[in-house]
């Protein structure tokens, strides 16, 4: 069914459905004002959101795959022609703070041999809604150059770059909203390292490559989509004219080699048992943990309630030591954990895999020797 609607068919429904998602997200917005904020409203918003897009697109393109930043990974995606990648609130700690308009809805379709091929971006507190269909007007460059990056991660060598180029740095969250404002002309390039998923670039990058801007990793290589494991670390958005200084300043200051997604997995699973916050932790329905041979997590909503609000997680105070080494679908992670009493545990952490989420989660856990003998044997 769904290959007979064309591109703009395709790029219309996107805008609508991102347009209507937003409205959804500000009606909570105003709902819960004083009630529910911070994380737990970008969660509610999350969820009421991709609930509405995950609906749209069963009724209106059924036959079509879905890659969600709030949904499991289906691996059956793997194998379709047409994949709606769609991350229903990109920004989510923005939107939880009253008076921030940098969030935005993410939907775009890709189509296997062509990739994106329709996208919608919408930023509800601006009133706005881009698509590959229609973009605006990109306002002319002037003065010196304005680079936009993460307010909350931005890259180590952007101060770098910026003196290579002439530039200024200014910080802005969501990545939907740091891309849409090189598509206006607010600003002249989007530069990220740090890691991102599929779904935080791929309907902003399809809308800015109709805009004519140029998109790529920071390397220069292609941004692929739907691919096993959804993850991408980095990515420069810019006027084609600026691609070549940026990227070769980038070339010379980015020396630091970024995580693969399994590995970046890990360490979001790592974080977590500091900041108690499992939003951003990719964990599949059925997954298990085992700690010492004993069953601590019957399911990823159970882990992800336990980090965040067991006891025993709660005593930790800190994670140091930590050495990750990833083969085929597997990561070993090795670290220490202190406590709050200051007693110090051993820790290898066995996590499986096999694409988008993880699977299983196998630990050992010991006293560290040193924090049970500080003279050592």
């Amino acid at each position: 069914m769904s290959a007979s609607f064309t591109p703009e068919d395709d790029a219309r429904f996107a805008a609508d459905v991102a347009q209507a998602a937003g409205r959804v997200l500000l009606d909570i917005r105003a709902r819960e004002n004083g009630t529910t904020e911070g994380r737990e409203l970008g969660r509610l918003g999350d969820a009421e959101a991709n609930r509405l897009i995950l609906a749209r697109l069963s009724a209106d393109r059924p036959g079509d795959a879905v890659l969600s930043e709030e949904s499991a990974d289906d691996p059956a995606r793997l194998d379709a022609q047409r994949v709606w990648i769609i991350d229903p609130l990109d920004g989510s700690r923005e939107y939880g703070i009253q008076g921030r308009a940098d969030w935005a809805v993410h939907v775009g379709l890709w189509e296997a041999g062509k990739g994106m091929t329709a996208s919608a971006v919408a930023q509800p507190a601006l009133g706005a809604v881009y698509s590959t269909v229609k973009t605006g007007q990109r306002a002319p460059s002037s003065g010196r150059l304005t680079l936009v990056v993460s307010d909350s991660r931005p890259p180590y060598y952007i101060e770098a770059v910026a003196g290579d180029v002439g530039g200024d740095v200014v910080t802005m969250g969501s990545a939907g909203a740091k891309a849409m404002a090189v598509v206006r002309g607010d600003v002249d390039a989007y530069v990220h390292s740090g890691g991102q998923w599929e779904w935080d670039s791929a309907a902003p990058v399809g809308v800015a490559l109709a805009a004519g801007l140029h998109c790529s990793r920071i390397d220069g290589t292609p941004l692929l989509y739907n691919q096993s494991h959804p993850y991408l670390p980095d990515l420069l958005i810019c006027p084609t004219e600026l691609a070549e200084p940026l990227l070769a300043s980038i070339a010379r200051h980015a020396t630091r080699q970024a995580d693969t997604g399994r590995v970046a997995m890990a360490r979001e699973y790592i974080k977590a048992l500091t900041s108690h916050d499992a939003t951003k932790l990719r964990l599949a329905e059925g997954c298990r943990r085992v700690e010492n041979g004993d069953v601590t997590g019957e399911s990823g909503q159970h882990i992800r309630d336990d980090l965040e609000q067991s006891s025993r997680y709660r005593r930790v105070t800190a994670v140091r030591d930590v050495d990750i080494e990833e083969w085929e679908s597997f990561v070993v992670a090795r670290y220490r954990i202190e406590l709050d009493d200051n007693t110090t545990l051993s820790t290898v952490e066995h996590f499986a895999i096999p694409a988008g989420d993880i699977t299983a989660i196998t630990t050992i856990v010991v006293p560290d020797r040193q924090s049970v003998d500080p003279a050592g044997p």
